[in-house]
């Protein structure tokens, strides 16, 4: 049984604690029985960390640089910005305001030789800018003309404020003016206060 056991041990002594050939790539280290072989491979994997690390520091680099160049102030050539005026400005529109909101007062009608304009009681002019509250149009005015006495409300309801329709019911007469809005017309030949013609509901609508 001994030598059995003998013979037991010299099998496992000569594959376990047989040296390997040579192989290419490894160093031996005398360390007796078990893995006495350093391998090139971990020689290999160390190189590759340093090469990814250098490779990595090298990243970093580029993007510190590029993080450096965005926060730079650019050299850009500007053109300084010129804020207007601002009473410049206000004074142009009050100006308009002031120009576009002037009203007739007294407001007067007349015939085609009263001059139109603004109306007041030391410059008698005809309003050329009558609007009627009642029906919401603009007074349509042609000079040197009347209107006929056929003229009715569905007339002018129906075809204000197209000339080509209204038309039809304009007598030529020199030195009248024919006034009309949707709702209401008038023929005038002398200048007359707009007051004094309490059915009409015609008010001016600013110059």
């Amino acid at each position: 049984m001994a030598k059995d056991l003998d013979e037991l041990l010299d099998e496992v002594e000569s594959k376990f604690c047989r040296p390997d050939p040579p192989r290419l790539g490894l160093v031996e280290r005398p360390r007796g029985c078990g893995s006495g072989i350093l391998s090139n491979d971990r020689n290999g994997a160390e190189a590759k960390e340093n090469l990814r690390s250098a490779e990595t520091f090298e990243r970093e680099d580029d993007l510190d640089s590029l993080i450096n160049e965005i926060f730079e102030e650019p050299n850009f050539d500007k053109k300084p910005f010129k804020l207007k005026s601002k009473s410049s400005g206000n004074t142009s529109v009050r100006a308009s305001i002031q120009g576009l909101g002037k009203s007739c007062s007294p407001v007067y009608l007349g015939g085609s030789t009263a001059p139109c304009g603004i109306g007041t009681n030391t410059s008698q002019r005809a309003c050329d800018h009558l609007r009627c509250i009642a029906c919401d149009f603009w007074v349509v005015s042609y000079d040197d003309h009347m209107w006929d006495k056929s003229c009715d409300y569905l007339f002018f309801r129906n075809n204000m404020p197209e000339f080509h329709k209204l038309r039809t019911k304009l007598i030529k007469k020199k030195g009248t003016r024919a006034y009309a809005c949707q709702c209401s017309w008038r023929t005038v030949e002398d200048l007359t206060d707009l007051q004094t013609d309490h059915q009409l509901r015609w008010v001016c609508g600013k110059h």
